[in-house]
């Protein structure tokens, strides 16, 4: 029977079993003990080459050059590579040469784990490397890393680069493609940067749960789950929101978390069903003094990455520094459509949706056809940094209505490269006007919107015991690092992006080949069985329960008997 693995598998196997056999540990459990590493002496070994004399470091071998009694490899660590050289008889003085003669040159391979030890000096060449006096391994590798090629200038061909394996695999992808991880490291520097600006200013990050009983804080389909112990059903947040305000309410005058967020929605270059969002609310502010909190703050994100405001995103230079354009909800559907909708019906704007070539439906409010007129016709005009302002109050139920324009509330969205990344109000917080916009809530939803919000009683009774003039903010992190990494898909900056249950290779028996060679398109069961007469009603019996079982047949009962078919 086949075992599924390639050669080269099977041949890593084996090795792993020789190495046991001479008495090496292919996974020790021992710290190995680092004190340099592939960055650093490439950069600072010619300004003092008295301080790597006597190194340790750690990594995996990316390339080997062997040459009989001496060799050269390429040793990978998290900064960077780095070749090493090894020489068999300073590894081996004595007659017994098995550590360099069978474990390097026969027994490891590309992507195992090696410790070394050593001194670093300049090849011949000029290439800085290091002279091996000692090697340890630390893991072998059963499945050989792929292949990419460089040439002699240091560009990539043939490489590691199909999306579906990059994103599934990621493990492989930044170990083949170590220049990915730059990516990576400017996404911790975002956080990092934004997490260190509220700090300074006094404000707290905290923690909110991410299973609610109630879903809400933003206008979203949840996931939903069940919790045995308490029986009943919780949803993954689709934001923090609501639990933030509850802590303004307790006292606290800025409050602010990074979390995952979850909604049961589409997915695209945008869009993932699990992402990161940042959440801060401020006591005694507003949406105004919040617009100018967010141009000082993403100015600082795009210095520390770029060492400048200017940030090239696809074929756009974006100006983070500010003050950004401002527009109100209306001007900007009037600028780019020449329609003003500012006195239109529900009905009026349903219709001029359809003279556009907009989808809507009858569970969509006046909000949402606003909201898809916009999305529609306006978004992708917006590639500066460009607030968005105003919008109509049924578009935001958790917003202040607005202090001077009937019918508007204090809210702002940020868009940049023709996608929102921000989204910030002056916070509602009179407890009957809140109720009354959730109310409004449950109606529309009661229409068939999936993604109107519930009916929060507990907020609504936070909010009853006061909450001071406040004003909230939420970033999209993984939008905003794909601006400031210049990239244009969101699985590019995710580690780990949602993707398809993985299609595995099905090995069938010789009976379950047979069987299914048997099997026509809509055969009945009798049909097929009588065609195995000389099978027990037994083999028959565990044999088709291993074919459905794989995915392959199905049973469907009828009026004629079974009925057995390809699925």
């Amino acid at each position: 029977m086949s075992t599924g693995l390639s050669e080269q598998e099977l041949l890593r196997r084996d090795s792993l079993k020789q190495l046991r056999e001479l008495g090496i540990n292919p996974y020790p459990a021992e710290a190995y003990e680092i004190n340099a590493n592939a960055a650093d002496i490439l950069v600072n070994y010619e300004k003092d080459k008295t301080a790597y004399k006597t190194i340790s470091i750690a990594g995996r071998i990316m390339g080997r050059n062997i040459m009989g009694a001496a060799s050269f490899a390429d040793l990978q660590d998290a900064t960077g590579r780095i070749q090493i050289y090894l020489k068999r008889d300073e590894l081996c003085p004595g007659d017994d040469k098995t550590l360099y003669n069978t474990v390097f040159k026969k027994l490891l391979d590309i992507g195992d784990f090696i410790g070394i030890e050593g001194y670093v000096f300049t090849t011949q060449t000029g290439e800085i490397s290091i002279h091996v006096t000692k090697f340890t391994v630390l893991s072998k590798s059963l499945r050989p890393l792929p292949i990419v090629k460089r040439d002699d200038d240091g560009n990539v061909y043939d490489g590691f680069t199909n999306p579906e394996l990059r994103y599934r695999m990621r493990y492989v992808d930044l170990t083949v493609n170590p220049d990915y991880k730059q990516i990576f490291i400017n996404r911790s520097k975002v956080i990092n940067t934004m997490r260190n600006y509220f700090d300074n200013q006094g404000w707290m990050e905290v923690e909110t749960p991410i299973l609610q009983a109630i879903h809400g804080g933003a206008a979203a389909r949840p996931f939903e789950t069940h919790h045995n112990t308490l029986d009943m059903p919780l949803f993954l947040r689709i934001a923090n929101e609501l639990y933030l305000k509850r802590l303004i309410v307790a006292g606290f005058d800025g409050v602010y978390e990074f979390g995952k967020m979850f909604r049961n929605e589409g997915m695209d270059r945008t869009h993932n069903p699990e992402f990161t969002a940042m959440e801060i609310y401020v006591a005694y502010k507003d949406y105004i003094w919040m617009m100018a909190m967010v141009e000082e703050c993403l100015e600082k994100i795009a210095v520390t990455i770029h060492g400048t405001a200017m940030v090239k995103v696809g074929e756009h230079e974006i100006n983070f520094a500010g003050p950004y354009e401002k527009l109100t909800m209306y001007e900007s559907i009037e600028k780019y459509t020449g329609i003003d909708v500012s006195s239109l019906t529900e009905d009026e704007i349903k219709a001029t949706c359809k003279s556009l070539n907009i989808a809507v439906d009858d569970s969509m409010g006046r909000g949402k056809l606003i909201d898809e007129l916009f999305s529609e016709k306006v978004e992708a005009n917006l590639i500066q940094p460009t607030y968005i302002t105003d919008y109509p109050l049924e578009m935001t139920p958790l917003a202040k209505k607005h202090r001077s324009k009937e019918g508007l509330v204090e809210r702002f969205e940020l868009f940049v490269n023709g996608k929102e990344i921000a989204n910030a109000y002056s916070e509602l917080n009179d407890p009957i006007d809140q109720k009354e916009r959730f109310e409004e809530q449950l109606k529309l939803a009661a229409r068939g919107d999936d993604e109107a919000m519930a009916m929060d009683d507990d907020f609504i009774r936070a909010l009853e015991y006061g909450m001071p003039p406040t004003s909230g903010l939420g970033i999209g992190i993984d939008r905003l690092v794909m601006l400031m990494t210049n990239q244009s898909t969101i699985q590019e900056v995710l580690f780990f992006p949602q993707m398809r249950a993985e299609k595995k290779k099905i090995e069938l028996t010789a009976e379950e080949t047979e069987l299914f060679g048997l099997v026509k398109e809509e055969s009945l069961l009798t049909e097929v069985k009588s065609q195995l007469a000389d099978w027990s009603n037994k083999k028959w019996d565990l044999t088709l329960k291993a074919l459905t079982g794989k995915g392959i047949l199905k049973v469907t009962k009828t009026d004629n008997g079974l009925f057995l078919s390809r699925k």
